[in-house]
């Protein structure tokens, strides 16, 4: 079960376009629908695209964000990469363009770019909670699992519907930091926020009873 989740974790990174460009905005909740939520997952980062837009943004800069976002989703990422550049040189202040830049550095392995890019989101806007979310995945891979936890909290404190980072919680918690409850409440919030994922909803079902089980061997030993 635990590798099964793993996997489906991994090849999670392309799937996420983030559509929020707004300085400041907080996101409502992803919701997944590109790709497969990391199967189970180590963490998702990908499985929705945030499509809220600030309508103070120029028409200008919403045009070349579109047309990048349009050439990501079409899974032409060298090409995304110059747009998004280029979007950056000009529009700075956007965080959503410097996750996507980050989201296509992680896709590439490049955990160097990766940080630098969520570093100039997080400047822009400190609880963007894309940027956080892809944070604590960055940290996660790295080994660094309660400087993960940290990003994604502050991702679930910033915005409470933002399922993606509930998940990753929940996958953190059980695979990484051995914590079956956190594990189970996270992913039973990412449920509430979704709706119906038959797979989600076997992994509850799992945690519930091996939840219930450890409580029970705990009452016996005292």
């Amino acid at each position: 079960m635990s590798l099964r989740r793993l996997n489906r974790n991994t090849g999670f990174v392309a799937g996420l376009l983030v559509l929020l460009m707004s300085a400041g905005c907080a996101s409502s909740g992803l919701l997944p629908s590109l790709g497969a939520p990391d199967s189970r997952p180590a963490e998702s980062a990908e499985r929705g695209a945030e499509a809220a837009v600030d309508p103070t943004i120029p028409a200008a800069a919403r045009t070349l964000f579109e047309q990048a976002t349009a050439v990501m989703a079409a899974g032409d990422f060298v090409e995304a990469e110059l747009r998004f550049k280029e979007f950056v040189l000009q529009y700075p202040e956007f965080p959503g363009a410097h996750v996507n830049l980050a989201i296509i550095s992680a896709k590439n392995e490049d955990d160097d770019a990766t940080r630098a890019a969520l570093d100039a989101a997080l400047a822009a806007d400190p609880n963007h909670p894309a940027a956080l979310n892809q944070l604590g995945m960055l940290l996660r891979r790295n080994g660094n699992f309660l400087e993960a936890e940290a990003a994604y909290l502050k991702a679930v404190t910033v915005s409470p519907d933002y399922a993606l980072a509930h998940y990753n919680l929940g996958v953190l918690n059980e695979l990484y930091l051995q914590r079956l409850e956190p594990a189970l409440q996270h992913f039973e919030a990412y449920q509430a926020l979704v709706g119906e994922d038959k797979q989600v909803e076997r992994w509850i079902a799992d945690l519930r009873r091996r939840v219930a089980a450890s409580q029970s061997t705990a009452n016996v030993a005292e």
